[in-house]
């Protein structure tokens, strides 16, 4: 393959791809030029003059959730466009213009880009950001730019990456994601301007930032992405060695976290296989590029530069195959060697690190697109796709026409979905989650009306749909459409049981998915748990407890009330006006009531009482701040320490206890749960936190892993870790490093405290913030307020 293509593969590799952070945190130009203008309005007496930033981006997200970008998203932005320009609302027209650019570079269309650009630069002129240093200022320009990029004008398109790193000099923190964002778009044309020299030195720069930044270097999708990056520039470079072992780090990380349903996990397997054939190992070139167009079909189709580029590279690893006299067969695997590298080995040191290891072109590296624990009992026992998927195919082929042949006067108001308890409804499910309450299912939600009338009836239908289903190698499953033994009757169906759908949605945050999602459920099945699945699944697949029985039953038919009041007590949520009974509720219990996904909701009631729940008073969430910063300080910062002073190992494991959850807490509210949802219950804590703190634009990033790091030393610097095996060098080290990240968590809180403008003191005694903070708040409710 000529270097040409070569460098039409690494710019067709992210045309919806890593550098997409910087557009699908659009919203973030918008905020820094008005603050008020992304306050979500969801009262049911809102003016249609208004425009609703959070709305539209959460329809953008339900868009590529759904997999239909392709046809739906250039009309809705182009509605957008017009409702923010009728609304006057500067500050949101801002941000659907970021969203468009990135969406029409993933679609080839750049002439058009090339407007949505000038436009975009002129409304940041209008407002006056383009005179500042604002991170509005800097998203902006690096949208441009890479748009810009990506319609081959790359003078103006450096031009525009330059000024982004002089604002970004200013605006953000030296270990800032948004700048790896940068030094990565800014390789890329260098790459595309034959200066792979630059382009290496500028995305060691970004792998750099990415991996000092990430909570979890090992499973972050933002470090593979910049492992594959590299390793084209490599690639180009003639660095076989170097660039082998980056694009095998780069799967190893989508295998390690579980990532392989992202759509970015096509760049890893395209960028892998574009290593291969320039090592002439055809075969797993040929499997890598089939892989790849997999996923971009499903996720972007087939009308796109990208899936016609990994197309045409497809072709010529073939060719390159058949001459070689390689046979590929049909599932991409050449003879008894998987073309990826397998999970059981080890993967090579990196070259670039002066190691000695495996020769990478001869021995292919330790990675796997299989999922779950390759060759354990219990994945290849387990159903292989999430609970989310497997709810989205069960309602798409089975649920849906059967309310279409059997209520077709109900079927534009019922709403449908998967919300509530249960593991999977947060995406966090998992082999080992799987053993009790899990298989086919998902809510059916109505109106007080609708349930008199067809409630009980509508019941017994959705018990009888059929469950037996089979996954193939691709993670697509398929219902069987037959009765079950025990039901009254089949329904009508045209064809329910030869479909097949794809990994629609696999949000794991409560209602939407973000476009930089790092989520950590599997969409795909590995070639062993295919094998296994060959023989139809019938469910239940585990047993049903008790506490998902009867009332406390988590699938079926609802009346909309109902549910909501089975998880938090109320049938809506409480009044704005209510801090009382906000503070009353639990954020797990939050978590619960707005998390999982919703399939169908014509109505829309369904979502907006679901989006009361997530619309905490911002009173509330100071109040709760507050809370928790005086926890972090009279747990964290004065007990925990005199604890160990005195040698109270269990008073000062409680200590520890108490600052975690308080710490934890306050990320989440902090980054406001209407964005990034509540923290759930303290199974999913860290799951949730990990996710949150991976995402680019995370506040507070950080903290996770440092309450981590205060967790493991505990042991040890609460009884000496005799019990754990982590004896020798006495408590003292630990001791001193738990108070030293204690007092560093700290400082990080007020320096976020100061972003936000909620606090001018730079005392780090977290209890003297929260007068600075409770002054903030509008009301007069004494409850708020701390004694």
């Amino acid at each position: 393959m000529d270097e040409e293509a070569l460098l039409k593969q690494f710019a067709a590799q992210f045309a919806h791809g890593p550098d997409d952070a910087d557009d699908t945190d659009a919203a973030a130009a918008a905020q820094g030029a008005d603050s008020t203008a992304n306050q979500v309005a969801d009262d049911a007496d809102q003016s249609p003059a208004t425009f609703d930033t959070q709305q539209f981006l959460n329809g953008l997200d339900a868009i590529f959730d759904r997999h239909t970008a392709a046809t739906e998203a250039g009309p809705y932005l182009e509605q957008a466009m017009v409702d923010a320009e009728n609304a006057g609302d500067e500050a949101g027209l801002l941000t659907v213009l970021n969203e468009t650019m990135g969406f029409y570079r993933s679609q080839g269309r750049h002439k058009e880009n090339q407007w949505i650009v000038q436009r975009a630069l002129e409304l940041a002129a209008r407002m006056g950001l383009t005179t500042g240093t604002s991170e509005a200022w800097a998203t902006t320009l690096i949208n441009c730019a890479t748009a810009m990029r990506a319609a081959q004008q790359y003078d103006q398109a450096e031009d525009l990456y330059h000024q982004a790193q002089s604002v970004c000099r200013h605006s953000l923190a030296p270990t800032d994601r948004r700048l790896a964002a940068l030094h990565n778009n800014l390789s890329m044309l260098y790459s595309e301007t034959n200066r792979p020299d630059k382009a290496e030195l500028e995305l060691r720069e970004a792998l750099r930032i990415i991996e000092a930044s990430s909570v979890n270097p090992d499973a972050d999708i933002d470090v593979s992405s910049s492992h594959t990056n590299l390793a084209l520039t490599l690639l180009t470079e003639h660095k076989l060695e170097d660039a082998h072992w980056h694009a095998a780090k780069a799967l190893e990380i989508y295998r390690t976290g579980h990532l392989e349903h992202s759509a970015h996990y096509a760049s890893a397997l395209a960028g892998f296989a574009q290593v291969c054939f320039a090592e002439r190992r055809y075969a797993d070139a040929v499997t890598g590029y089939r892989h790849a167009l997999a996923v971009i079909e499903e996720c972007y189709g087939k009308d796109t530069d990208y899936w016609r580029i990994t197309a045409d590279n497809l072709r010529q690893a073939e060719e390159a195959a058949a001459q070689a006299g390689v046979t590929v067969d049909n599932a991409g695997v050449a003879g008894d060697a998987g073309a990826l590298p397998q999970s059981g080995s080890r993967l090579p040191n990196s070259p670039a690190q002066g190691k000695t290891g495996a020769n990478a072109a001869s021995s292919p590296s330790t990675v796997s697109v299989s999922t779950g624990s390759a060759g354990a009992a219990e994945a290849v026992s387990a159903c292989p796709v999430s609970g989310l998927k497997l709810a989205r195919a069960f309602w798409t082929q089975m649920g849906k026409p059967m309310i279409a042949a059997k209520y077709p006067q109900y079927a534009g108001r019922i709403a449908a979905g998967l919300v509530g308890h249960g593991s999977e409804c947060y995406g966090f499910d998992d082999a080992y989650s799987q053993d009790h309450d899990f298989g086919p299912r998902f809510c059916l939600w109505l109106t007080d009306e609708d349930y008199a009338a067809i409630g009980e009836q509508l019941e017994v239908d959705y018990e009888a749909l059929p469950r037996k289903f089979s996954v193939d190698a691709q993670g697509r499953v398929t219902f069987e459409a037959h009765a079950r033994s025990d039901a009254s009757g089949a329904f009508p169906s045209a064809g329910a049981g030869s479909t097949v759908i794809p990994d629609a949605a696999n949000a794991p945050t409560p209602g939407t998915a973000t476009h930089d999602t790092a989520t950590a459920e599997s969409g795909a099945a590995s070639s062993d748990v295919a094998e296994a699945m060959t023989t139809p699944i019938d469910a239940p697949l585990s047993p049903v407890t008790p506490r998902a029985q009867g009332a406390n039953r988590r699938d079926g038919v609802f009346r909309i009330g109902d549910f909501f009041e089975s998880i938090t007590g109320y049938h809506t949520a409480p009044a704005q006006t209510a801090p009382h009974e906000w503070l009353m509720l639990q954020e797990s219990t939050l978590a619960a009531a707005t998390n999982g996904e919703v399939f169908a909701d014509p109505t829309g009631l369904f979502s907006k009482t679901r989006q009361g729940f997530k619309n905490m008073p911002d009173d509330v969430r100071l109040a709760l701040i507050s809370k928790r910063l005086g926890m972090i300080a009279q747990a964290g910062q004065y007990n925990l320490p005199r604890s160990l002073k005195r040698g109270d190992g269990a008073a000062a494991w409680l200590s520890i206890h108490e600052f975690v959850q308080a710490t934890a807490s306050l990320v989440f509210l902090v980054n406001v749960p209407m964005v990034v949802g509540y923290m759930p219950y303290y199974k999913w804590q860290f799951a949730a936190l990990r996710k949150l703190s991976g995402s680019m634009f995370a506040l507070l990033p950080n903290v996770g892993e440092q309450l981590e790091t205060v967790m493991r030393l505990s042991s040890t610097a609460c009884y000496g870790g005799a019990g754990f095996g982590e004896g020798g060098k006495g408590a003292a080290p630990a001791i001193e490093k738990i108070n030293d990240v204690v007092e560093q968590i700290a400082v990080d809180i007020v320096r976020e405290l100061k972003r936000e403008h909620l606090t001018t003191s730079g005392e780090t005694f977290l209890e003297w913030q929260r007068p600075y903070v409770e002054d903030h708040i509008v009301s007069d409710d004494p409850v708020l307020k701390s004694l």
